[in-house]
C-alpha cells in the first residue's frame, strides 16, 4: 500500500546506503583498520548551493546564520544591522530583491532533499525592510581621487556605483530617463515593487556621494570622447528597454502591436491609466505576466481612444477620469511552453489566473489578423509541442483570438542609437570575463546590455565589473576569477573581527615549529575550498534534519471581481519570530552550525568544543590528535559536510 502524502512529508526517512549495497568499498575498509589509520578530521569550507546558484553571489548562508542568532555581530552592532551589512556586500537592494527575485538560490537549496527549500527571499525582504525602517546607511571608502562614469541608472549601474563608492572612487551616473531605477522602476509594476521602498534603496546609494545626471543620453547629449577625457573608466550599464517584435506575418508596422517593455513603461510612468478591451500578450516570462496582470488592474474605457496611442507616444498622458470610470478588460497570455515549464515564477502564474487572466499554454502565434483600417483585430494561433526551443505546430488546431491590443513579451534588446561604435553584431555590447569591452581600454559593461537576464544577474555582474575597474584604475593586473565566483565567507576576516587572529610567527624567535597544532600562529586543520567547490546534498548527513514546514509569506491576491483598481502590494512580510524560525531551517551546508554531533558521537572524546573565549563561526570544535584514531564517525554524523577525513597518510 502506498504511503500517504501527509506521512511522507512529516515522517522522513533517510539512509546512508541504497538497496543492493551489500559490500564495503575499498574506502570503507580503511575506516575499520583503525589502529593503523592516520586519517584525522579536517574542517573544510565549501560554497553552499544557494550561494552557488545566486547570480549576485550572495553569502546567503552567512546572513541566515546571523538572523538565526548563530553568528554573533561585532561589538555594539544589532544583529539586524549585521545581517544587513552581510547581505549588502553583494546586493544593495535587499528590500526589492526579496520581493521580485525569482530566487534560483531556493531552487538550488539542499533543504529540498529533506522537505522544502528555505524561504531565502522572505528573510531577505525582512532584512531590507528593517534596514529602511531603521535608517541604516552605506559608507563610502576613503577618496582615491579617481573618477568613473556609469552609463545607466538601473540595477547594474546603481549596484556598480555602490561598489565603486565603497572602494573610494568618484562616480557620476548618467541616466536618459528622468528617474533612476531602470527595469525596477519602469519594467515592474508598483504592486510588486513599492515605489517608496525602491526610492529609499536608490537614495541610500546616492547618499554615498554619487553624482547623478538624469535626462542625459550619452551619444546624443554628451559624447563618448568627452567621457573618455573626463573619467578614468566608463561602465556601460544601459540595460535593454526595447522589446522584440513577433517574427510572424502582420506584426511589422501594425499600430496596435506593441512590445511588453513599452506597455509596462507607459503604465509605470503613470501615463497609461486604461488599456484595450481585449489584450493578448505573447510570452511566458515574468514580463508577460505583468502585462496581463496590469491590464486586469487598469481595465478599459472606450473614451480613451486608440489603446496603443499612449504606449507608442511618450508625450501622451491619459487622464485619471478614464481610470475612475474604467470597466474590466480581458487579458490573455499565450505561451509556447506548458505552465510547468514557463519561465515565469510559479506563484506569479497562479496569481494571474486567480485575478481572472487567461493563460493558453502550449500555443504558438502564427499570424496577426489585420482589419480594413490597418489595425490588428486578432491573433491566429495553434497548439504546439516543443522540440528543445523550437515550437512544432499541431495541424488542425488553428484558431483566432480576438484582440484590440497585441503585446509581444518574448525578449528585449538594447538601444544603442548614437553609440553604434559600441554595438556588437547582436546590437548589444560585448564583454569578456572581467566585463571589459574588447578592444576598448577603460571601457567596461554589465547587466542586460551584455545579455538580457535577471535583475540579480545584473547586480552580480556589476560587482565583478567594479572590481575590474578598480584594478584598471590602479594599473594592477586583473586577477583570475575563481571557479566559484561569489562573495565568500572569510574565516580569517571573521577571526580578526572577533579578536582571534593568529599571532605573527617569527622563525628567529621560535625556531622551526612546523607540524604542531598547538601554536597560535596559523588557522590549523582548516581548508577553504569555497572558491572551487559547491557542496552537494550527498556530502551532508541528512538524517540529522527533521521535517519543518516552511514559514510562508501570505499574499493579498485579488479575485477576478476585485482586481480592477487593486494596486496595493500583494506580498505580506514575515514577522521577526517567523523570520528567525525560517532562518533556523537553513542546513548551513559546508560550514559548522554548532550542532555538537561530532562531540557527542566521538568514541575517543577526541573532538571537543573550543574554549568559549576562543571560538567563533567556523571554529566551534577542535580535535585532540593524540586521542583521534581516525574512525571517521565525526565526519559521518556532521550534518553540514564540514568535516572531512583529510589529515595524515
Amino acid at each position: 500500500m502506498a504511503t500517504p502524502t501527509q506521512e511522507i512529508e512529516t515522517k522522513l526517512t533517510w539512509r546512508r546506503f541504497e538497496n543492493g549495497e551489500s559490500e564495503w568499498d575499498s574506502w570503507t575498509d580503511k575506516i575499520f583498520v583503525q589502529d593503523t589509520s592516520h586519517k584525522c578530521p579536517t574542517y573544510v569550507h565549501k560554497t553552499p548551493p544557494c550561494q552557488g546558484s545566486c547570480p549576485s553571489g550572495h553569502d546567503v548562508r552567512g546572513w541566515l546564520a546571523i538572523v538565526r542568532q548563530l553568528e554573533k555581530p561585532v561589538s555594539g552592532m544589532d544583529w539586524k544591522e549585521y545581517a544587513f551589512r552581510r547581505a549588502t556586500d553583494a546586493n544593495p537592494f535587499p528590500s526589492m530583491m526579496g520581493r521580485v527575485c525569482p530566487a534560483p538560490c531556493q531552487t538550488g537549496c539542499n533543504r529540498n532533499e529533506v522537505d522544502d527549500y528555505v524561504g531565502i527571499n522572505a528573510v531577505e525582504q525582512f532584512i531590507g525592510d528593517t534596514a529602511l525602517a531603521q535608517g541604516y546607511k552605506f559608507t563610502a571608502g576613503p577618496d582615491t581621487g579617481k573618477k568613473v562614469a556609469v552609463i545607466g541608472g538601473g540595477p547594474a549601474g546603481l549596484a556598480a556605483a555602490y561598489q565603486l563608492r565603497r572602494m573610494g572612487h568618484g562616480v557620476t551616473l548618467f541616466e536618459k530617463d528622468v528617474e533612476l531605477g531602470g527595469m525596477m522602476r519602469y519594467g515592474i509594476p508598483n504592486y510588486r515593487i513599492p515605489r517608496d521602498k525602491l526610492a529609499a534603496e536608490i537614495q541610500r546609494i546616492i547618499d554615498m556621494g554619487v553624482e547623478v545626471k538624469t535626462g542625459v543620453r550619452v551619444g546624443k547629449d554628451i559624447s563618448v570622447a568627452a567621457l573618455e577625457k573626463d573619467y578614468g573608466a566608463i561602465l556601460w550599464a544601459l540595460g535593454c528597454q526595447t522589446g522584440r517584435g513577433l517574427p510572424i506575418p502582420g506584426w511589422e508596422g501594425t499600430p496596435n502591436c506593441v512590445s511588453g517593455v513599452a506597455f509596462l513603461k507607459a503604465f509605470n510612468e503613470g501615463r497609461m491609466k486604461v488599456t484595450a478591451k481585449q489584450v493578448v500578450c505573447i510570452g511566458g516570462g515574468d514580463t508577460s505576466i505583468d502585462v496581463i496582470s496590469v491590464s486586469r488592474r487598469i481595465g478599459c474605457n472606450a473614451a480613451a481612444g486608440l489603446p496603443e496611442a499612449v504606449v507608442s507616444d511618450s508625450s501622451l498622458h491619459q487622464s485619471q477620469s478614464l481610470a475612475d470610470s474604467a470597466e474590466p478588460a480581458e487579458a490573455t497570455l499565450t505561451s509556447l511552453f506548458t505552465k510547468d515549464k514557463m519561465f515565469a515564477a510559479e506563484h506569479e502564474i497562479h496569481d494571474a489566473l486567480h485575478e481572472g487572466c487567461a493563460i493558453l499554454d502550449g500555443v504558438m502565434p502564427l499570424e496577426v489578423i489585420i482589419g480594413a483600417d490597418g489595425r490588428a483585430t486578432g491573433l491566429k494561433v495553434c497548439d504546439c509541442t516543443m522540440n528543445g526551443m523550437t515550437p512544432v505546430p499541431k495541424e488542425g488546431t488553428e484558431r483566432v483570438l480576438p484582440a484590440d491590443l497585441i503585446v509581444s513579451a518574448i525578449g528585449q534588446g538594447g538601444d544603442l542609437e548614437g553609440l553604434e561604435e559600441m554595438a556588437s553584431s547582436r546590437k548589444l555590447i560585448d564583454a569578456d570575463g572581467f566585463y571589459q569591452v574588447p578592444g576598448k581600454p577603460g571601457h567596461f559593461a554589465a547587466g542586460d546590455i551584455i545579455r538580457p537576464h535577471l535583475l540579480t544577474t545584473a547586480i552580480g555582474q556589476a560587482s565583478v565589473a567594479a572590481e575590474s575597474i578598480n584594478e584598471y584604475l590602479n594599473n594592477a593586473e586583473l586577477k583570475k576569477r575563481p571557479k566559484v565566483d561569489v562573495h565568500h565567507f572569510d574565516l580569517e576576516q571573521k577571526m580578526e573581527e572577533a579578536g582571534l587572529s593568529p599571532i605573527k610567527f617569527k622563525h628567529g624567535d621560535r625556531g622551526d615549529l612546523r607540524g604542531t597544532s598547538e601554536g597560535n600562529w596559523a588557522i590549523h586543520n582548516y581548508e577553504d575550498r569555497a572558491f572551487a567547490e559547491v557542496i552537494s546534498h550527498k556530502e551532508l548527513f541528512l538524517g540529522h534534519f527533521k521535517y519543518e514546514a516552511r514559514y510562508r509569506r501570505s499574499e493579498d491576491v485579488p479575485s477576478s471581481d476585485e482586481v480592477l483598481g487593486h494596486f496595493h502590494e500583494r506580498m505580506n512580510a514575515l514577522d521577526e519570530a517567523q523570520v528567525i524560525g525560517e532562518a533556523k531551517r537553513c542546513m548551513s551546508c559546508g560550514l559548522c552550525f554548532e550542532c555538537d554531533n561530532c562531540v557527542i558521537f566521538c568514541p575517543q572524546d577526541a573532538v571537543h568544543r573550543v574554549e568559549k573565549g576562543k571560538s567563533t563561526t567556523g571554529r566551534y570544535v577542535a580535535t585532540d590528535y593524540a586521542r583521534c584514531i581516525g574512525c571517521h564517525i565525526c565526519a559521518d554524523v556532521c550534518p553540514t559536510g564540514y568535516i572531512k577525513m583529510g589529515l595524515g597518510e
